[in-house]
């Protein structure tokens, strides 16, 4: 075992959204910074892949088996590497809407309130715009939340055959608008992530350090159990110990609780911060389905996700609780999720000639459908000895299903008007619903909230029980709204650096 002789203000666990934007917010302020990765630097080539090669290989999956529901091991899609799972995102931004901070009412049940509002997350809201370069147009969503300021950059230009398609929704009733998409300048890596506007600039400060193929496999506490000791990190098959004064985890909704419920030892039995036995329950996952459309003229296939429709967000003519977020996809050689969801196309893609890949994405037009799902204790993340089990049921169903039927309708009526010419009718349109190896869009297992019988960390995101832990991602989340958690958990990185300045 290797002590490291160097003791820290503060260690953060992981490089993502959560983690990294916490460490670019912390740099430059005098702050001696250690920020442990589990991975290394994605190589450029295998970012923004836009190639039918991103059906051919497991592209995006570490090499490691997570056990589901039914006991059989399955691959993640999830990214160990600077900037984690935003290395693979569509880079899509959304603001939670005002009402989503309260409790809403779905049609399985009650989402919890977050105990905080709307008005608590807005300035760090744009501060996080700002920060990632969110390309976007306000006033045009009627369920947009309120801004005290526009986007700072205008929205990215579609694709030509894009804006016909726009105007035929909107002849049909739709309200389609711009997705807000964090944009870089870079030529050669032009989606913006938490590499580029977190970890990069972190690494600039002397003061910050940066310790990469490092991963975390448990928290030593001192014999009280009070406060964090020693972090254990794996680096190359050796053992090493670090210590800080503040220690952040960010390691991701499923890999954070399973380095809490490692973290065994005399004072906590079940795990670090794991009194209530909260740890790892709640886990929820965004429903998603991918959906079809066939396309009249060619389009390259390669292009980002370009906008949204919220016209079911809270429900519609026939009912009036909520039923999720419509998105177009990237290009179907474009958008990672997309090649890892459709069964419909999981083994034709095998089978299919690179030619015939090509043709089928320039034909296609492909929409995501987004319902959010309930908390429940039954849904979590355990140990079994050395294997990570996910244990998932997905909940709200019939809410999400009424939103893929709404929306199918929605595209046979733009098929249908004399007036659109770039897509065309088709008997069918194929969908599939993303499968448990999806992760991106995963939250919950850490819940915050102030009664530490039903939470694991407080509003600000510290640990009930552990006086000097933190948790800075989407695990802290107490409901999965459907809009996505992406800019919430950077608006939650930089709330939480303003609170640890105050500690500092």
């Amino acid at each position: 075992m290797i002590i490291d002789d160097q003791h820290y203000d503060v260690i953060i666990i992981g490089s993502g959204a959560g983690g990294g934007t916490l460490a670019g917010s912390l740099a430059g302020k005098g702050h001696k910074v250690l920020l442990l990765e589990r991975g290394g630097q994605m190589a450029l080539a295998d970012q923004n892949v836009a190639d039918v090669d991103l059906f051919r290989k497991d592209r995006y999956h570490p090499a490691e088996r997570w056990f589901g529901p039914d006991g059989d091991p399955f691959a993640p899609q999830t990214i160990y590497g600077l900037g984690g799972n935003t290395k693979i995102w569509g880079a899509v931004l959304e603001r939670l809407r005002e009402k989503d901070f309260g409790a809403v009412h779905l049609q399985d049940g009650i989402s919890p309130s977050w105990e905080l509002s709307y008005d608590d997350y807005s300035p760090y809201y744009d501060r996080a715009e700002a920060l990632f370069q969110v390309h976007g147009k306000g006033g045009v969503d009627p369920t947009e939340p309120k801004r005290s300021q526009e986007f700072a950059k205008p929205p990215k230009p579609l694709e030509s055959f894009l804006e016909p398609l726009r105007e035929a929704l909107q002849r049909n009733g739709s309200n389609p608008y711009d997705l807000p998409l964090s944009w870089s300048d870079s030529q050669e890596d032009p989606s913006g992530d938490a590499e580029i506007y977190g970890v990069a600039p972190a690494v600039r400060d002397a003061a910050v350090q940066l310790r990469t193929n490092a991963k975390v496999t448990r928290l030593h506490v001192n014999p009280a159990g009070t406060e964090v000791k020693a972090v254990e990190a794996d680096l190359q098959g050796q053992t090493w110990l670090f210590s800080a004064d503040l220690v952040v985890l960010a390691a991701g909704s499923v890999n954070t609780a399973a380095i809490l419920l490692r973290s065994t030892n005399d004072t906590h039995p079940r795990g670090l911060s794991n009194g209530s036995d909260q740890v790892g329950r709640n886990l929820m996952k965004l429903q998603l389905t991918s959906i079809l459309q066939l396309a009249s003229v060619p389009n390259s296939g390669r292009y980002a996700r370009s906008f949204g429709v919220n016209d079911y967000y809270w429900g519609d003519k026939n009912v009036s609780f909520p039923l999720g977020h419509i998105q177009s996809c990237g290009g179907v050689l474009q958008d990672a999720l997309f090649a890892e969801s459709p069964p419909v196309l999981s083994l034709v893609s095998k089978l299919m000639p690179n030619f015939g890949l090509e043709e089928l994405a320039s034909r296609s037009v492909a929409w995501w459908a987004m319902t959010e799902v309930l908390p429940d204790p039954h849904n979590k993340v355990f140990l079994q000895g050395d294997q990570l089990r996910i244990n998932y049921i997905a909940n709200n169903r019939e809410a999400h299903d009424r939103l893929v039927y709404r929306w199918i309708d929605t595209l046979k009526a733009v098929e249908a008007d004399p007036l659109t010419h770039v897509v065309r009718t088709a008997p069918t349109h194929p969908r599939g619903e993303a499968p448990i190896s999806v992760m991106g869009y995963v939250c919950g297992t850490c819940r915050m909230g102030s009664n530490p019988a039903t939470s694991v960390v407080d509003l600000q995101g510290k640990s009930h029980e552990i006086q000097n832990l933190y948790l800075a991602d989407a695990s802290v989340f107490p409901s999965c709204p459907s809009i996505g958690p992406g800019l919430t958990v950077i608006a939650n990185a930089l709330r939480l650096s303003d609170h640890l300045e105050q500690i500092l």
